[in-house]
């Protein structure tokens, strides 16, 4: 049983058709890094199974370790182990970080049947993972991403990440904003995440992001369909010629 099964995924936003017939599986321990121009549908397909609103399935079916993930509430997504790291994640000036992370964590607890932890193992938890991801105690202390740069936010996300122990982690545009100093923080953190037992798609516009990443297999998605599939070469090679033949092989 694959961990994830996508089979011809369609979906819309605002009456409009975005996802155009979307195979894909990934298995437990890959790697999976999803690349295309601007519009392709890259946003759409993570949001899709992180189960935002606004975004209508039209047809098609998505498999969570055997599961219909369509027919699961997000907060019923995230409690079986799907996690998504937004683009540009929300400050929230009045919610203090650990008080987010504690709720977090422990609800997801609560819904797995887990007992929630106490304030002490909670905050002993929080330390070594935090020391581990270089997060600093004074970010940990401040409101929920509020005055954070973005490589902070990033890095809190992962943080998140790691505390969750979801199964599989959807990585929307990571890279987006950060320097090669902050491209780099992160990347060893999502590294440092990865596991036989865990799986990774990884949405990206540019390579760069997969010299630090290295990702198992590489797809080209483009007008809503994943056009062509490899290897980590295959990514150097979008690097070199660009997205265009893809997007007349797709019109």
């Amino acid at each position: 049983m694959a961990l994830l099964e996508i089979e011809n995924l369609h979906a819309n936003v605002d009456g409009r058709e975005i996802l155009r017939g979307i195979d894909l599986a990934v298995e437990r321990g890959e790697v999976h890094a999803i690349m295309g121009p601007n519009g392709s549908g890259k946003s759409t397909l993570a949001y899709v199974l992180a189960g935002r609103d606004g975004y209508e399935v039209t047809g098609g079916a998505v498999r969570f370790l055997g599961k219909d993930l369509l027919e699961m509430e997000p907060d019923e997504r995230a409690a079986a182990g799907v996690f998504l790291a937004f683009q540009y994640p929300v400050e929230i000036p009045g919610v203090a970080t650990m008080t987010f992370l504690k709720a977090a964590l422990n609800a997801q607890r609560k819904a797995r049947g887990e007992e929630e932890l106490s304030t002490p193992d909670f905050m002993r938890k929080v330390r070594g993972v935090a020391e581990e991801l270089n997060v600093t105690q004074e970010m940990l202390r401040r409101p929920l991403n509020a005055g954070f740069s973005g490589g902070e936010k990033k890095r809190n996300e992962i943080l998140q990440m790691a505390l969750l122990e979801p199964s599989l982690c959807v990585l929307d545009e990571t890279d987006s904003g950060l320097d090669i100093d902050a491209l780099k923080l992160v990347a060893d953190g999502v590294n440092k995440l990865r596991s036989p037992e865990r799986g990774m798609l990884v949405i990206t516009h540019y390579q760069r992001l997969l010299n630090y990443i290295v990702p198992d297999f590489v797809h080209v998605l483009s007008a809503g369909k994943i056009v062509r599939s490899g290897g980590k070469e295959l990514a150097l090679e979008l690097e070199e010629r660009g997205y265009a033949e893809f997007v007349e092989a797709a019109a």
